[in-house]
């Protein structure tokens, strides 16, 4: 009986590949996924700090003298880093890779001076111009598996992500997607080989690459995982999977075991920094089952996600995790003339979605009398002046009283399985803030079976975060019935 082969999609961070140790890491890793028989797919994203570099040069060469000083040391970094990192893990390489990642580099420096000619870099020049770090990155990241006895071919996801034209935030169209990954990567696994994958880009069905957002190597890996039917997706970071919060505010945290998609789902979006929010929807879909590792300590077993996790190890705990998003503000619209008004609300957003801005959390008194959301503090005088211009009538008759914006906060976000089924964690977490001292200036829960949302000072993030920490603990509720 012939044993079917495991497909298995692993995607490594910027930290991840960011030094030669780490490279070595790298290639160590898919090794022993290699030999162990599985269809081994590596996505890969751009070395640490490279994608910020590109992005300097190419907005650098859009001022009035055309700058091009941040351009010529990007590419001089570029070069030697990536022609270091071919030379020392694959000697034997150089004379295949080299000219390729020239070519890359060519075509780069081509770009960046139409830019500064041109003196505006549009969507799609931007998203020619930020995908090189990956395009370069699985040309070393191939050639150094092939010099350790891998096969490996590095393959431009431009070759197999079909996406939208939406330029830096582009949509992958699977249908296409499915089909084009068939067709290229299926040919190489199935010859034994490692498929290296770009991370982050994609491009449209005529072929001019796109983006899928920063952190979208993620993505990218969902949507292989999916387009292939693959078994698990491995995320490659530099911690030891999921903690129960960022160790900076709570040095005590741990590694969490096991997670459903529902609970790192709200982790993602409340500000956890080791999935990208949008990887989760596409293996919830097909049921994959994701892992998350540490690069620099493969043995640790990591987190494990899935659908079907059951919150056992919440059992001992009051709350599960804890996380945050900080630099935003809350935008409050409040006036006793908003009673009963129909469609105040619908304005209001559709107003503040005209400045593209992102609404994390809303809360709304039950009078009606007042209406709060969060923005990005960088956003919140465009949101600002465009609720004053699409209100205005209504501050005239003062229906509206005011609208105004609060001091930097943060949102502070607490999840817990199955909490409908659980008395008493509401009063619990906000027990626990009390009595640390801390104000809490609004609340978001609605109908969320795994979270709560609260608002405070930024000042009070440490507090906050360190109040909270302590019901992730273990500890048995004394009276579990209790309200």
């Amino acid at each position: 009986m012939t044993i079917q082969q495991r497909t298995l999609v692993m995607k490594f961070g910027g930290t991840s590949v960011g030094s030669l140790d780490a490279l070595r890491n790298v290639i160590a890793i898919v090794k022993k996924a290699h030999s162990a028989g599985d269809r081994v797919v590596v996505v890969s994203s751009a070395f640490s700090k490279v994608t910020d570099a590109l992005i300097e040069s190419a907005q650098a060469a859009t001022t009035v003298d055309g700058n091009l000083n941040v351009f010529q040391q990007t590419l001089k970094m570029l070069q030697e880093r990536h022609s270091q990192a071919l030379l020392t893990l694959a000697p034997q390489e150089v004379g295949l890779v080299q000219p390729e990642m020239d070519d890359l580099l060519a075509g780069f420096s081509n770009l960046v001076q139409a830019i500064a000619v041109l003196g505006e870099a549009t969507p799609r020049a931007m998203d020619s111009v930020v995908g090189l770090g990956e395009r370069l990155a699985v040309r070393v990241i191939a050639a150094a598996l092939r010099a350790n006895g891998v096969p490996a071919a590095a393959v431009d996801a431009t070759r197999v992500i079909v996406s939208d034209d939406q330029y830096q935030s582009a949509v992958p169209q699977m249908e296409a997607t499915c089909k084009k990954t068939h067709a290229v990567l299926d040919p190489l696994l199935d010859a034994g080989s490692v498929a290296v994958v770009t991370g982050f880009i994609a491009a449209t069905p005529q072929g001019f690459p796109t983006t899928l957002g920063r952190g979208g190597s993620d993505y990218s890996a969902a949507i292989l995982a999916v387009a292939l039917a693959a078994n698990e997706v491995w995320i490659w970071t530099d911690v030891d999977g999921v903690m129960t919060a960022d160790p900076r505010l709570a040095p005590d945290a741990h590694t969490l075991t096991a997670l459903s998609y529902r609970e790192v789902s709200e982790l993602a979006y409340f500000g956890a920094k080791v999935l990208h929010p949008k990887t989760i929807r596409p293996v919830v879909e097909a049921g994959i089952t994701l892992r998350v590792l540490n690069t620099f300590n493969p043995e640790h077993p990591g987190t494990y996600i899935t659908d079907n996790h059951n919150g056992a190890e919440s059992d001992t705990s009051i709350i599960k995790a804890v996380t945050a998003i900080r630099g935003v503000q809350l935008i409050t619209v409040e006036g006793r003339g908003m009673l009963g008004v129909p469609g105040v609300a619908a304005r209001i957003f559709s107003a503040v979605a005209t400045t593209g801005a992102t609404v994390p959390l809303i809360t709304e008194a039950s009078s009606e009398q007042s209406l709060c959301f969060a923005v990005p503090a960088d956003m919140t005088r465009a949101v600002l002046d465009v609720l004053e211009e699409s209100l205005a009538r209504e501050v005239e008759r003062r229906n509206i009283d005011r609208i105004w914006a609060s001091e930097e906060v943060v949102i502070v976000t607490v999840v817990c399985p199955n909490m409908r089924n659980k008395l008493g964690i509401a009063g619990k977490v906000f027990s626990a803030i009390g009595d640390s001292g801390v104000n809490v200036l609004a609340i978001a829960h609605g109908s969320s079976e795994v979270s709560i949302s609260l608002v405070v000072s930024a000042a009070d993030l440490q507090t906050t975060i360190g109040a909270l920490h302590h019901l992730t603990n273990g500890r048995k509720e004394s009276n579990p019935d209790k309200v």
